[in-house]
């Protein structure tokens, strides 16, 4: 089958919802996850009220999680409270306590959100975050009961180079090293090049969708396919309104993290009803 063929679309939702077993057998196969980025408190709070509304009526189709900076953490948590929106934070230490001044740490997170960030490609970049601290941070956040988000892309270079695959296998098999495939089901991986965030120049749906194909096959090497099929497979990278349609159509892409276009609380609510559309036809 073709990328976006239905038929694929549906074999792979079916998948996804038969591994997470009955309990979670209506959840959505497809996610939009909102990254607020470095914005204040009043904003924080103001675009999850904004987007509140979007994600309660497609709750049926689609599962949407927001993660605002640290520090807002509990005052979004008030405004998604009954909503049936995730919420979760940007990073996390790996060590659960200790004298690691500035660190917060999965287990803190825990009793404050669900999900967390880790190796989102600013981290990497503009941290020099490596893989193997990911793969620590991504166990340490399984082990607190989160769901982790992976974030995994190459940079402008070494997709000029013809690198990526190369880039993206390393940077999972760090990642996936210290996990179990018992866990799978709390773990979800954003393929997001990093020439492509925040600079408006989105990522090719055909490139996007081999690497994503790539991701899946790594998944199932590493997991075996059964376990590997409860894992979601993300793009991120300058998605808009605009364009989330023909990532999300595609068979590899179980949805998208946003990051500029979900400060606009009328753009990331069209994404969500966009994205709505797609698993409505499937």
């Amino acid at each position: 089958m073709s990328e976006g063929s239905g038929s694929s679309a549906g074999t792979r939702k079916e998948r996804y919802r038969n591994a997470l077993g009955s309990a979670r057998e209506t959840g959505a196969c497809l996610d939009v996850a909102l990254a607020l980025g470095y914005v204040a408190q009043v904003d924080a709070v103001a675009l999850a009220s904004g987007v509140a509304p979007a994600g309660r009526a497609h709750a049926e189709l689609v599962e949407v999680a927001l993660f605002p900076p640290f520090p807002w953490l509990v005052p979004v948590a008030g405004v998604l409270s009954g909503t049936g929106i995730g919420l979760g934070a940007q990073d996390c230490y790996w060590e659960p306590s200790g004298a690691f001044t500035g660190e917060v740490s999965a287990a803190m997170l825990a009793g404050l959100c669900g999900w967390v960030i880790a190796g989102h490609s600013e981290r990497r970049v503009l941290f020099d975050e490596t893989d193997e601290e990911v793969g620590r941070k991504a166990a340490a956040a399984q082990a607190a009961g989160l769901t982790v988000i992976v974030g995994v892309g190459e940079r402008e270079e070494q997709f000029d180079a013809g690198r990526t695959e190369q880039v993206v296998r390393t940077q999972l098999a760090a990642a996936l090293a210290p996990l179990r495939a018992g866990d799978a089901d709390r773990l979800v991986v954003a393929y997001e090049p990093v020439w492509a965030i925040g600079t408006g120049r989105n990522a090719d749906p055909e490139h996007a969708g081999a690497t994503m194909g790539l991701v899946r096959r790594e998944l199932d090497d590493a997991f075996g396919s059964e376990a590997a099929a409860a894992v979601r497979v993300l793009y991120g990278g300058s998605v808009n309104a605009a364009n989330v349609t023909s990532y999300v159509e595609l068979e590899s892409c179980d949805g998208c993290l946003v990051g500029g276009a979900s400060l606009k609380v009328e753009e990331f609510s069209a994404m969500i009803g966009a994205v709505a559309s797609v698993e409505a036809r499937r």
